[in-house]
This record gives C-alpha cells, structure tokens and sequence, in this order.
C-alpha cells in the first residue's frame, strides 16, 4: 500500500469511525435539543474559553430570559450583561446583542443560511460561522477551535505551532476534507466532543478512542506532547486598593459602587471603587507564598494604603474615602492582566469635624481622646494629619455621576464581573445580611 492510500485510509477510517462514536455516545446538551440557529450561535458564543459543564446552567437562564433572537435584541443591554454576569468576557454578550439586532435589521430575524452573511454578524469568526453552518444548516464548513486542533494535530503527528494563524488555516482545510456527505453538524460536533472527553489536553484516554487505530501520533509516542504551541506572554499582575464604601444616614447598610467606562475592559459593568498602585506586583507562587499574600497586612502597610485610597479616590471622584478596617485579599487574571487587590471596608469623610491621622500617632498613644475613640481611620506616617476641612467633598448622600449606593438585594440589578460580585456577597455575609435585606 502506497502513502497515498495510507492516508486515504486513515482519513476515511476517521470520519467514519468518530461520526459513529459521537452518533451512540453523545453527550445530551440543552443546545442540542432542536439545531435551531439562534440557539446554535448563543451556545457557541457561551463556549468559547468556557467549559461545557460551566456553561450549561448560564445558557439554560439567558434561553429563559432571550427566549429568541428578537428578545435577546430588544432587550436592554444592561439586562444582557446581568443574565451574562458570572461568565466573563462580556464583550461576547455585548457582541452577541449587536449580532442580532444585525440579523433583525437586515433579515428579518432569521439567521440566513449563508455563511457570507454570517460572517460579517458582530463578533462571529471563522470559528463560529463554521459552527453555526454546519450545525444548523448542515452546511459542510468546519469548526475548528482548541479541541480540534489537538484531535488532528495528535491524529496526523503534525508539528505546526497551533497558536500561528497559518496553522489554523492548514487546520480548516484538513478538517473540511474530513466532513462525510451530508453529516456536517454530527461530525464537527463528533470532533469538539472527542477533544473535550478522551483527547483531552494533557491526559489523552488514548485506549478509549474510537480512533485510536490510526493514530499517528499516538504510534510514534507523542500523544502527550503535542499539539505545539508557543507558549503564551504570562499576564502583567497589577497592585490594586479597593474600598467597600459604607453608608450612613438614609443609606445606612448600603455600599457605594460605580459603573465603568462603556469601552474597554469590563466595559459598563459595576464594581467597587479601587485604583491601581505604583508598587511592583508579582503573583504569589507557591502555598505559602499565597497564604502571606492573603494575610491581613501590617498596620503600616494598612496605614499606606488607606493613604494611596483616599488620595486617588479624591483626585479621580472628588470623593474623600477612609480606610476603617481591612476586608481582604483578592484576586482576578484576565487574558493580560492578573489584578492582586487588597480590599478595605471605608466610609466618606464629608468635612464634619474629622480627619485622617498618622497611624504611628494611633499606634503611640498620641491621639486626642476625642478622635482616639472613634473607629480607626489611618493614613500614611507624615509630619501633620491630613485635615478633611482642605476639602469640598461632596456630601455622603450625593451619588456622583456614575456611583450608586445599594443594599444586597440590589445587587440583582446590576451587573457585577465575578470578582466584585465575590467580594461584596462574602461582605454582605460578613456583616450578617441575607438576601432580601436593605
């Protein structure tokens, strides 16, 4: 047998022998209920860097509330973004919404077959146009994400960098020779499944796949060495202060958050108000170097912090905050960015008779009575209290624009990325309030 028919072989055996395992075995999804293209594209666009068993009970609540593509683009965007919270990457709801609201403008509301017409929709790739042809209209395109990519490149023993654009056209072709006649939708959802579940990343189930015969890879020893690819730029760990600004007066048991810019990362979502430090910040390694990031700092550090949040909050908000009492340590990485932030419960200072002090002065013993028995508000060591009456900070019950004070049960109005949302809930159960109070 010549290498041609080698080839032929392995090519035809794989189609036929991965369409017939997907066909016997395949997982029971919510998006696979009809091959309805709406529900095709919102399940796609859900999975991207998401894994299935997450995606699952987010995409059965936003099919609840977006029922259908006309829904989901009369819907106000911020209602979008709260049935996407927990997520991330809001940009792909953001996208989705404009995806149809193109569709509604330009078709009439329904997702055309034509894969043109698809590509060009908001935030649809060479990916899930690919996805969205084949499995609602059976389109013979293919689909090739991460998984696919490590099926073939294990399969065939390929050595091309899968993170080179090059590559992964090399890999659409190959794959769209791949697809049997009339079986588009089964085998490009045969091939994401086979990644997910047996040729998985870093511990292939090679004795369990349906194709493991003819496995290249495999037969020259390199299942777990391949697919190649360049190792990502690590993302750059930013030093951040956040402040769980309490109210008082009328919003007494409320926190202060703010709304971001409507461009750029979390775009227009809420959070708390925080600021990025100058100091160098390197991501903890290791047990224990994790567990004394997490630590309750000391009280100088304490001190320079409560300095850095109520010297920048004031220059960007106008609002004068100070520090009353470390909260916690958290942490969040997005695809460049890992943000270690310390998090301190505060309160406004509205001018009233009060002011930061020197927390060496606290720590000496060298208060006056008066502000010694008041709740410990601390600022960098200087040669003079920070006095509060150098300010026209607003008044504690205004909201400055983009601010909102909320009790816990508002927090199902807005839309939180997950770790303001873990921040305020493990406040709120700190404090003793349930869901339903204030």
């Amino acid at each position: 047998m010549n290498l041609s028919s080698t080839v032929d072989t392995a090519a035809s055996y794989f189609s036929r022998e991965l369409l017939a395992w997907y066909r016997m075995s395949k997982r029971t999804l919510p998006w696979r209920q009809n091959r309805e293209a709406y529900r095709v594209w919102v399940s796609e666009i859900m999975l991207q860097q998401t894994r299935v068993d997450t995606v699952i009970p987010y995409y059965e609540r936003f099919m609840n509330r977006f029922p259908t593509l006309q829904a989901l683009a009369e819907a106000p965007e911020p209602d979008v973004l709260k049935h996407w919270e927990g997520l991330g990457y809001y940009s792909r709801a953001r996208n989705l919404q404009a995806g149809a609201r193109e569709v509604m403008e330009r078709y009439g509301g329904q997702v055309p077959d034509d894969k043109a017409a698809v590509s060009a929709l908001k935030g649809v790739g060479p990916y899930t146009s690919g996805a969205i042809m084949s499995i609602a209209f059976n389109r013979p395109e293919p689909a090739v994400d991460g998984n696919v990519m490590r099926v073939l490149s294990r399969y065939y023993n390929r050595d091309e960098d899968i993170a080179k654009p090059s590559t992964r056209i090399g890999m659409e072709k190959l794959a769209a020779s791949l697809i049997p006649e009339g079986a588009a939708g089964d085998f490009n959802q045969a091939l994401m499944e086979l990644g997910a579940l047996v040729c998985t990343p870093r511990t292939p189930g090679c004795l369990t796949c349906p194709v493991m015969i003819h496995c290249a890879g495999r037969l020259a020893g390199r299942e777990t060495e391949l697919p190649i690819k360049a190792k990502a730029k690590p993302p750059k760990p930013q030093a951040r202060l956040a402040a769980i600004i309490e109210g008082t007066g009328e919003h007494a048991g409320k926190v202060l958050i703010r709304q971001r810019p409507d461009s750029g990362l979390l775009a227009s979502l809420w959070e708390l108000p925080h600021v990025q430090l100058d100091e160098p910040a390197v991501k903890p390694r290791g047990r224990a170097a994790k567990l004394a990031a997490a630590a309750e700092p000391p009280v100088e550090r304490q001190a320079e912090d409560a300095a850095e949040l109520l010297q920048r909050l004031q220059a960007e908000s106008g609002l004068r905050v100070v520090a009353r009492r470390w909260h916690a340590a958290e942490e969040h990485t997005f695809s460049h960015l890992h943000w270690m932030m310390r998090v301190y419960v505060a309160e406004l200072d509205t001018g009233a008779s009060r002011a930061v002090w020197p927390a060496g002065l606290r720590q000496a013993g060298a208060l006056p009575t008066e502000v010694a028995q008041q709740p410990a508000i601390i600022a960098a060591e200087s040669a003079a209290p920070y006095s509060s009456a150098e300010s026209s900070a607003p008044n504690a019950t205004d909201e400055p624009d983009g601010y909102r004070w909320i009790g816990r049960n508002q927090m199902r109005d807005y839309a939180f990325p997950n770790l303001f949302g873990k921040i305020l809930y493990d406040y709120w159960d700190a404090t003793g309030v349930e869901e339903g109070g204030v």
